[in-house]
């Protein structure tokens, strides 16, 4: 590496200012790699994190959470790994300090890359060797970097925490970015019935474009009585939340069915509070999840199915931006101009 600066986004906390500035390129410690990124995804806990709606522990930071690109140097202490290397970046770790330490998902604190450390809205980023997982040849590197969120969050959140089995049937309450990956995954995953749950038509229509049974408006339907037609009465056995919005986990909790879970995928400040009677919520012995984040085989598991063609993301990159027009960016997904799915910066 010979280039002494690069070009990264960086978000002032004290002031919520978003820039693009020259800042000096960092450099691979042991066990960490140096990858020259090459598409990073604009996520809504970006903007949560922009707008002040989600805190920044750091006063300084440049964001950036979905990760690809290739490495362009290794660390000492660093097994397998070479420069050359095309790689998807898993964007948490360990804490280090808690008494559960070891991985990201039995730490006590764990962080996230552009929020606890200096993300990818940049030319090249820092990360440990543990967090990469390989892009196969023929796997477009815009659709791997969104893996690592927008598609790995859902898959695990409906797999893995909620227990998704075959011949199942799912709701799924708001259909962007997440929405319509978990659309996709229940139908790879074997649901029998997929129903999806939105206010914006548009986004109605792409769910059912990619692969959802039935949608329902519910500022035009009743979802409750939907849901109870279409299963026959019997309620969903798996209710998926993405919107972050508690009103819709409500809604999503009274469609369960017998033994019925619902998780909760998006985020946001809002306080829970279901309306659901705690008598009717035991007996049906109803469950609610919370679940964040994915472990790196998810992503593995994610790049094989891409590799395979079973799984199709060609539709879902809605625009590629210069890094230099990623404040552009960040406002075009904070006021859903055109609709987008996940907009990429690549630097």
């Amino acid at each position: 590496m010979t280039t002494a600066t690069m070009r990264a986004a960086r978000f002032s906390r004290a002031g919520r200012r978003l820039g693009v500035e020259d800042v000096p390129v960092p450099r691979p410690g042991p066990g960490e790699v140096l990858v020259r990124v090459e598409a990073c995804g604009i996520c809504l806990s970006d903007v949560h994190m922009i707008d002040g709606s989600i805190d920044c522990p750091l006063e300084e930071v440049t964001p950036g959470h979905e990760p690809a690109g290739t490495i362009a140097e290794v660390g000492s202490d660093v097994p397998y790994w070479q420069s050359g290397r095309r790689v998807v970046i898993a964007p948490g770790r360990a804490c280090g300090a808690c008494a559960h330490c070891g991985d990201a998902q039995g730490c006590l604190a764990p962080q996230t890359m552009g929020q606890n450390w200096d993300g990818a809205w940049a030319e090249y980023v820092v990360t440990p060797f543990q967090t990469l997982v390989e892009v196969p040849d023929g796997v477009p590197i815009e659709q791997a970097a969104i893996c690592a969120d927008a598609v790995a969050t859902p898959f695990s959140g409906l797999v893995e925490r909620g227990g998704l089995r075959p011949g199942e049937t799912v709701g799924v309450w708001g259909v962007g970015g997440l929405g319509v990956h978990a659309v996709q995954i229940a139908r790879l995953a074997g649901a029998s019935l997929i129903v999806a749950v939105d206010t914006l038509d548009a986004a109605l229509g792409r769910a059912l474009e990619a692969g959802a049974d039935h949608a329902v408006n519910p500022e035009k339907a009743d979802v409750r009585v939907e849901v109870g037609r279409l299963t026959g009465g019997e309620g969903l056995d798996l209710a998926a939340e993405l919107s972050g919005v508690n009103s819709a986990l409500d809604q999503a909790v009274s469609c369960l069915g017998r033994y019925g879970r619902a998780v909760m995928i998006g985020m946001s400040p809002d306080p829970i509070r279901l309306t659901e009677n705690t008598l009717l919520f035991g007996y049906f012995n109803h469950s609610v999840l919370g679940h964040d984040g994915y472990t790196r085989r998810h992503l593995t598991q994610l790049m094989r199915l891409l590799a395979s063609g079973r799984l199709d993301l060609s539709r879902s990159v809605s625009d590629v931006l210069p890094l230099e027009e990623v404040v552009r960016g960040v406002e075009r997904l904070r006021t859903k101009e055109g609709n987008p799915l996940r907009i990429v910066v690549k630097p």
